[in-house]
């Protein structure tokens, strides 16, 4: 099969075998530079940028991915919006496309996988698979060790919970965890009181006031 046309095989979540010889070299070339990326010092920030910028699809600004990164393909198809934040050893099997959306957060060994395998084990053996693009929306809070499945979207303002499995669809605005992850709650008027367990937010402190002030400024425009 040609190259482009397993390339499309690819992102149209129809099976493939992922061990094409020329595939694979495209795919090492990727993650050389991811390894560059991984081995770089904390002190290196114009180096990381430039380098998130050469590795992702898309990287918007103010964007920081805590190494070590983990991802298929070194963010080839990767779409990030702007002021990411990334904790440690996020993994992005990015074989089909990603995307995320501004200020959205990632903790500690969260997993976006886009790729699965047919249950099949005739076509295992010959390392068939599909993949599904992965949605991910704006200011979206994945908590530590939270694993997305291939074809999922996950709408804005979500939260999802410490090592949820993610499935199915997640709606804006709402609070999900489990295995596998469901819908809790509404993001609600608590929630403007409250930041952890009974601590309040403090409504007199300045930079407070500041988040309040720009994100009502950010509602109106949508």
């Amino acid at each position: 099969m040609e190259l482009q046309d397993l390339k499309e095989k690819m992102k149209s979540c129809e099976l493939y075998a992922c061990s094409d010889e020329a595939l694979m070299k495209e795919q090492l070339a990727s993650l050389e530079t991811q390894y560059d990326y991984n081995v770089t010092r904390p002190c290196e920030t114009d180096k990381r940028e430039a380098l998130l910028h050469k590795m992702f699809a898309e990287i918007g600004e103010g964007c920081y991915i805590e190494p070590p990164l983990h991802a298929n393909w070194g963010g080839k198809h990767c779409h990030f919006g702007k002021n990411i934040y990334a904790n440690f050893n996020l993994t992005l099997v990015d074989d089909a496309d990603i995307y995320v959306g501004d200020c959205t957060k990632f903790g500690p060994n969260v997993v976006i996988t886009t790729a699965g395998h047919p249950i099949l084990p005739a076509l295992r053996r010959k390392a068939f698979q599909y993949n599904a693009s992965i949605h991910i929306g704006s200011n979206v809070w994945l908590g530590a060790g939270a694993v997305v499945l291939p074809g999922v979207t996950i709408g804005d303002n979500a939260v999802i919970g410490a090592g949820s499995v993610v499935t199915k669809d997640i709606p804006a605005n709402v609070v999900a965890v489990g295995n596998p992850c469901r819908v809790l709650r509404k993001i609600n008027e608590r929630d403007t009181e409250f930041y952890f367990k009974d601590k309040r937010i403090d409504q007199d402190d300045p930079d407070v006031k500041n988040a309040l002030l720009d994100y009502a400024e950010l509602m109106k425009k949508q």
